[in-house]
């Protein structure tokens, strides 16, 4: 079990004395501020907290917060935070990669954690670039984007980390904005909560190398008629004048508005985060402006059992059954003999 802090800690405990290397502006900033803000909430002690990043600009963040950290190698932070978690299981993990880091070298491992649903918390920094490295495109960078090694512009068909999260069953699926502070803690609250791989990704905007990316459904223009935030139990209801909402048409999405042809709010679907079935989630996380919405907050929690919870169980089991209960049982079990 994890030790719940004693004393009352704050985001000043969590917070050291490092200089924070993010560029000015830089979307980073504003999810380190909502980890902060979140630790001490979920009432554990410092040290029972372990961050692991890869490479990346969002792989600073172990130096970032005052917690036990592993600063690991391009595309390996899923890999080493399972190592860290078997074990370890009392620690409350966290990883922090960029959608390079985690859909392209990482792809891999990012995958098979979700699918195993080992119980840790990642969170995706999507500015669909490589910002480190100076603006090479990623697997999430826009079809036609003329980047530093896409100089006639990206051929590439995009990735989109939630169909890849759904597509292998994962248990918690959510996605923020880094510059809406107060949505973006409510998620991470959320995902620290869940019991099994939780995946946050964030619509990061990278200041230098991608500026404006995500411009098409954060801009104050355009945001309240294009971002549709879930709650669950609750009709798909958005819009500036909240008159908008999704209805399911046989197997289709549409945007209808309320109080035209006939179209009340008892119309409106009603998101069911909880459900097995992940159809209807993957299809929330596919919707792209201008036909759609975005889908915001939580998509899909869904509980089942974890990869350390059967881990554990199974290791009990075999212990509790076989007969070998020491080293000396074990030099003597099956064909021995004695040399004279």
């Amino acid at each position: 079990m994890i030790e719940h802090s004693k004393e009352k800690l704050t985001r000043e405990d969590f917070a050291n004395n490092q200089l924070v290397k993010w560029c000015p502006g830089c979307g980073d900033h504003s999810i380190l501020a909502s980890v902060l803000n979140v630790f001490p909430k979920i009432d554990y002690k410092k040290e029972n907290f372990c961050i692991v990043s890869g490479i990346g600009c969002s792989s600073r963040f172990p130096y970032y917060v005052n917690t036990y950290g592993f600063h690991g190698i391009h595309g390996r932070p899923a890999a080493i935070a399972t190592g860290v978690k078997i074990a370890n299981p009392h620690l409350s993990v966290w990883i922090t990669a960029g959608d390079g880091d985690s859909t392209a070298i990482g792809g891999n491992h990012f995958m098979h954690i979700i699918r195993r649903n080992m119980d840790v918390n990642l969170i995706m920094f999507n500015n669909r670039i490589y910002g480190l490295t100076k603006g090479q495109y990623s697997p999430t960078t826009k079809q036609g984007q003329i980047t530093k090694t896409s100089p006639f512009g990206v051929i590439d068909y995009q990735l989109n980390p939630g169909e890849l999260v759904l597509g292998v069953r994962g248990t918690f699926f959510a996605r923020a904005i880094d510059n809406q502070p107060q949505t973006l803690q409510m998620v991470c609250e959320r995902m620290a909560a869940h019991d099994g791989t939780s995946v946050v990704e964030v619509l990061q905007n990278c200041v230098i190398f991608n500026n404006g990316t995500h411009k098409e459904v954060t801009d104050k223009e355009v945001r309240d008629d294009r971002q549709l935030w879930l709650e669950n139990g609750k009709p798909m209801i958005f819009g500036k004048n909240r008159d908008k909402g999704i209805v399911l048409r046989g197997t289709k999405f549409e945007v209808v508005t309320i109080g035209e042809n006939g179209i009340t709010e008892k119309d409106i679907l009603v998101h069911d985060e909880t459900t097995e079935d992940t159809g209807i989630h993957i299809m929330l996380a596919q919707m792209r402006p201008p036909e759609f919405p975005m889908a915001f907050g939580v998509i899909r929690a869904v509980k089942k059992p974890t990869y350390n919870q059967m881990f554990e169980q199974q290791m009990k089991e075999q212990q509790e059954s076989s007969p070998i209960k020491c080293v000396d049982d074990l030099l003597n079990s099956g064909e021995t003999w004695t040399v004279a």
